[in-house]
């Protein structure tokens, strides 16, 4: 127990420092649309969605068998966009926001009986969409304003045509070539954690300060990073269920979030080019690279940053 204390006093300590079951149906949309705009030259046009009665976990399971960040909503018959439940609400859930009320309150704690309800319980409903006669410069636009990752496209009649994210229009943007270095866009002052760190407190921090991802830093070394994607994951695969034994979900909330991380780190130095750090993030299927000098982490540049970067904005 004073172990346990030790390592979460750690973790709020180092969050402060700066730094240099029920699977459901599966609907795959595919769409030609009689007038295009730029954006459907770079969006996903085969869109898999879910009705918001499918489950927590059959949701969660189908975005982490995908690989998908987001996934979109829809009504079963209409194919009318409902909602789109991502990673960030996946760790909400868990233990990070508003979401944890469904495990918390109305199911006592017990995690197998909350990942049984509907998706529609943690989804978000006020969804940010853009028309298919949409510009890429108009994709851009949005997700530089409102920082927002991905954008389902629907048509006049909101049914869902297709997906366009920050590493679609980074795909595209990055063809032009920049002196930009890293170091000018890269994002200083980081919050850490450590990776003794248990894992209810990172999906706290996340939420609270609405970060995507954390660095682990030990004794001023990177040890890994972990990311919503990394926790959603530790629910899809079920490897949550085998360190389940009570059903209680602190039980596994407590466990360190080094059990997350895998032992491979894809990192930037700062006088690299974008174009070669989203060439990087690209082919490692990576949203973030940690910015190394001297072995020491002083930033981290994502895909956010180089959209922003290659469009000017």
């Amino acid at each position: 127990m004073h172990r346990n204390n030790q390592n979460m006093k750690q973790g709020d300590k180092l969050l402060k420092m700066p730094g240099k079951l029920d699977r459901g149906p599966i609907e795959f949309k595919s769409r030609i649309v009689e007038s295009e705009g730029g954006v459907m030259a770079i969006a996903t046009r085969e869109v898999i969605s879910v009705p918001p009665t499918m489950s927590i976990i059959s949701a969660i399971e189908t975005m982490t068998e995908y690989g998908f960040r987001r996934l979109p909503i829809t009504d079963a018959g209409t194919k009318r966009l409902r909602g789109i439940v991502t990673a960030r609400d996946s760790i909400d859930f868990l233990g990070g926001g508003d979401h944890f009320n469904l495990v918390r309150v109305k199911h006592n704690g017990n995690l197998l009986a909350a990942i049984n309800e509907s998706v529609r319980e943690i989804m978000t409903q006020q969804v940010t969409t853009i028309p298919h006669t949409a510009s890429i410069a108009d994709v851009t636009e949005i997700i530089v304003t409102k920082k927002i990752g991905g954008l389902p496209i629907v048509d006049e009649e909101e049914v869902l045509t297709g997906i366009v994210t920050e590493r679609d229009v980074m795909k595209a943007l990055a063809t032009e070539e920049t002196d930009i270095m890293v170091e000018e866009i890269m994002s200083t002052g980081l919050r850490v954690t450590g990776p003794e760190t248990p894992i209810g407190t990172v999906t706290r921090e996340m939420i609270a300060h609405g970060f995507r991802r954390l660095p682990l830093v030990m004794d001023d070394v990177l040890y890994g990073i972990v990311s919503a994607s990394d926790i959603m994951k530790y629910l899809g695969t079920g490897e949550v269920f085998k360190r389940l034994s009570t059903g209680d979900v602190a039980e596994i909330m407590a466990l360190p979030v080094r059990s997350l991380t895998s032992g491979e780190l894809i990192t930037t130095v700062p006088d690299a080019n974008i174009n070669d750090a989203a060439l990087k993030m690209l082919q490692r299927k990576v949203g973030a690279l940690p910015v190394i000098e001297d072995g020491r982490l002083i930033g981290l540049v994502t895909e956010f940053d180089l959209v922003k970067a290659f469009s000017g904005k």
